[in-house]
């Protein structure tokens, strides 16, 4: 298991989703590869409302663009980790938005529960 505490990244990817990724949706392709490569976890959110760099609102009020809602992946990251993360955001997500942030990780752990690893 990783081995996540202390001080740390947290990594946002601000996408639309309707972006893809080799015919797949982009942010199940970034979390599947994500998790491929060993990183510490990441989650996809869905939007209810917002507007990027073109100022063009997507809604889920507006039927003809509720298509292509907001979607933000949310992952933390160990500090040394974070620039081979950046490169692969940079290959895959051609437009978009990305942050980073310092934050501290108070608990990672990954629980008693039984897993299904398909």
């Amino acid at each position: 298991m990783r081995v996540l505490d202390g001080e740390a990244t947290l990594v946002r990817v601000f996408i639309g989703e309707s972006d893809q990724w080799r015919h797949q949706p982009l942010a199940l392709a970034v979390i599947e590869r994500l998790r491929k490569e060993g990183y510490s976890g990441a989650t996809v959110l869905r939007g209810v409302a917002g507007f990027g760099a073109r100022s063009v609102l997507h809604t889920t009020q507006i039927l003809r663009l509720s298509e292509d809602l907001p979607v933000v992946i949310e992952m933390v990251e160990a500090h040394e980790r974070v620039e081979a993360l950046l490169a692969v955001l940079d290959e895959m997500v051609p437009e978009g938005l990305v942050t980073l942030e310092k934050v501290r990780v108070v608990k990672y752990s990954p629980g008693t529960r039984k897993i299904d690893r398909a």
